[in-house]
């Protein structure tokens, strides 16, 4: 059986950002929208984004996962704009999106990124219709199973939350594919441990017990715009999870520039072989390859 290519890229912060209307700023936006202007501008550029993504698509993935944070304070206008960057990305059934917190940025806009991306939200199945988490899409050995962790919070806080509902679905999900030999990927906006109590994943505990009784191959997240793996314990032996700097951004801070992966995932007897392949900018915005590890 020949590998199967999974690219993953995260947080693009669509730049620019839509002008605001001034009844749109109220409370946690108008922050937002104040660090965009005197801060954020300077990092999401749109010739980054687009230097990734045709460098993404050039490698010619079999499937492409987005975890989340398309949008900057969620305006109104950035979702149609978000759509339309899905699509040029690739169509539905090549491209699996889940939202991150700047998604759910405010209650009045909480629940539209999932009109504006509804087909890159349905279920194989569509048992409970688009937009309906966890969902399930199986891709050549791939079961990608897609979370939500996208919720509003208060000023200066940027915290997911799956609730109960969620994880209770996961549960049963996951206890089906659990005597199936497919690869599972789980797919999730928050990283599954932080140190910092704003940014952190409130239910991210019981989350790791599901993965810890049912295990799954591998994790991909966002948020942090770091690279990052760590791991996590699994019913077999440890889980990597995978986080990747923001696919728009410059260096800045302690914040890497603009990268995205790929995960070369094959058969071999019983077990599997996973190469991840980190591609991203040079200091002179230049992509090449910056490294290549045997992850299983």
């Amino acid at each position: 059986m020949s590998a199967f290519t999974l690219a993953h890229l995260s947080d693009p912060h669509l730049p620019p950002m839509p002008a605001a209307r001034l009844r749109d700023l109220a409370g946690k936006r108008a922050l937002g929208y104040l660090n965009w202007i005197r801060n954020r501008h300077k990092y999401h550029r749109r010739d980054v984004l687009d230097a990734i993504v045709s460098d993404m698509q050039a490698q010619a993935p079999d499937h492409i996962a987005v975890t989340g944070d398309l949008v900057n304070i969620a305006l109104e206008a950035e979702f149609e704009p978000s759509r339309r960057w899905l699509e040029s990305i690739g169509p539905p059934d090549r491209v699996s999106v889940v939202p991150g917190n700047h998604d759910a940025y405010v209650r009045a806009t909480s629940d539209r990124f999932a009109r504006a991306w509804a087909s890159y939200l349905a279920d194989d199945q569509a048992r409970d219709g688009a937009g309906a988490f966890p969902f399930l899409r199986r891709r050549g050995p791939l079961a990608l199973i897609s979370l939500s962790s996208a919720v509003p919070t208060a000023p200066l806080m940027a915290t997911g939350q799956l609730g109960r509902a969620q994880l209770d679905a996961l549960d049963r999900l996951l206890a089906g594919l659990s005597s199936e030999p497919a690869f599972r990927v789980l797919l999730i906006h928050h990283p599954l441990r932080s140190t910092a109590y704003t940014k952190r994943l409130t239910d991210s505990r019981l989350l790791l017990a599901l993965l810890k009784q049912y295990g799954v191959e591998l994790i991909l997240h966002g948020h942090d715009h770091v690279h990052s793996t760590i791991w996590v314990e699994g019913p077999r032996g440890s889980i990597p999870a995978i986080g990747v700097p923001s696919a728009s951004a410059i260096a800045h801070r302690h914040h890497p520039a603009a990268a995205y992966n790929l995960f070369s995932i094959q058969r071999n007897g019983v077990t599997w072989q996973v190469e991840q392949i980190v591609r991203g900018i040079d200091e002179g915005l230049r992509l090449k390859e910056l490294r290549r590890v045997r992850l299983i």
